[in-house]
């Protein structure tokens, strides 16, 4: 194992009726006037929003509001914020919605308490001093960025999407209604669940430290993922399977599930971003979409952890060899992500890309990472390349 630090700050509201609880824990985090940032209309028309801003009402903190966070949220919304921001004396963030919602006030955070341009972070040039403090209204459960370090945004100049992460960005308090996600729709609920697993799996593929403990729960975190997916493709009313998946999301991405490992793969992530900055899919489509290429190229590299997986997560009957064993673990995650309604290639996803598509994303990826990265496999531009290639 590897030495870890462990450092989950974030207080978390879970269950019905919590929204309740907003003005309170605001007021508890030293919030006086606040920005409600939300996203494209779901909190409005469900009535949420103004549940919220009620409360802030009633309970006589001064708020502004900023809308319209989309999926791989832009870098113009979070410049739009940190201006509202400082015109208005703004000293807290409150986050309504899903992962770019709170990705987007993460950011707006850093570029309110550092000066320059906040997309210096994001494009790896200097490291945040502070953020504004933020807390979270979940309604979506997918990226984990409730409790988690990191923000993904989006510059629409060049379609590049990077990610930037820092304890100074971890929220103050997480309210997490699993009722809220009730009226997801099947595709959205499938992606959340996808992006949760994937979380816990670039932690798990590594070829460097491990510890029993932290398999036990990130094996056990995966079976309850897709055990409640196919619950909420039956039921998606099931209040219980929304319940069991809301907090798996938080515990993949809080840091939990990689304790005492060499700090993950994250190429999966890292070939997605690229994938979504180009052609703007769905985080969680993306990955898995992509997945099954990454596994299948670099799985002979890393033979032990996927063996490991297929038996103990995928639960499939071991082979006559090692290599067998894996690709059945591999095959059974693909016809689990069929069932929900993912795609498992660059076709079923939607995307008809170009060779000189897939040679620019395999050249923005190797940039992103500073020419190679990964732990279950190094891979550099070729290799990237090579994956997008077999994925389409």
């Amino acid at each position: 194992m590897f030495n870890f630090d462990y450092f989950t700050p974030t207080k978390v509201a879970f269950g019905r009726n919590t929204v309740s609880r907003t003005a309170g824990l605001i007021r508890e985090f030293g919030g006086k006037k606040v920005l409600v940032h939300y996203g494209s209309g779901s909190v409005i028309r469900s009535g949420l929003l103004k549940k919220v801003t009620d409360l802030l009402d009633e309970a006589g903190i001064p708020y502004v509001t900023l809308g319209g966070a989309v999926p791989n949220p832009h870098l113009s919304l979070v410049y739009e914020g940190i201006a509202l921001c400082k015109k208005e004396n703004v000293d807290f963030l409150l986050a309504v919605g899903g992962g770019s919602a709170i990705d987007s006030a993460k950011a707006i955070g850093y570029g309110v308490a550092n000066e320059g341009d906040v997309w210096d972070f994001y494009d790896y040039k200097r490291k945040a001093s502070g953020c504004l403090p933020l807390g979270v209204i979940l309604t979506i459960a997918a990226t984990g960025s409730e409790m988690s370090d990191s923000s993904v945004i989006t510059k629409e100049e060049g379609l590049v999407k990077r990610g930037y992460s820092s304890d100074h960005g971890r929220p103050k308090f997480a309210i997490m209604d699993p009722e809220l996600t009730m009226t997801l729709p099947d595709y959205q609920t499938a992606c959340g669940c996808t992006d949760i697993m994937m979380h816990t799996m670039e932690r798990y593929f590594t070829n460097g430290g491990n510890m029993e403990i932290t398999d036990a729960i990130a094996e056990g975190l995966l079976r309850t993922v897709m055990a409640n997916a196919e619950k909420l493709k039956k039921d998606p009313k099931d209040f219980n399977a929304r319940a069991e998946v809301m907090w798996a999301g938080s515990l993949s991405h809080n840091g939990l599930t990689g304790c005492g490992n060499d700090g993950g793969d994250w190429m999966t992530h890292k070939l997605e971003h690229e994938l979504g900055g180009l052609y703007d899919v769905a985080h969680g489509a993306g990955l898995a979409a992509i997945w099954g290429s990454w596994a299948r190229y670099v799985y002979k590299n890393c033979l032990p952890r996927f063996r490991k997986f297929a038996l103990n997560v995928m639960q499939v009957e071991p082979a006559s060899s090692d290599e067998d064993t894996a690709l059945r673990g591999i095959e059974a995650l693909e016809d689990f992500f069929r069932r929900v309604g993912m795609p498992t290639s660059l076709r079923e996803l939607g995307v008809n890309a170009s060779e000189d598509d897939l040679s620019l994303m395999a050249h923005k990826c190797a940039v992103g990472v500073n020419g190679a990265m990964g732990s279950a496999r190094l891979l550099r531009e070729e290799d990237m390349l090579a994956i997008f290639k077999a994925s389409v």
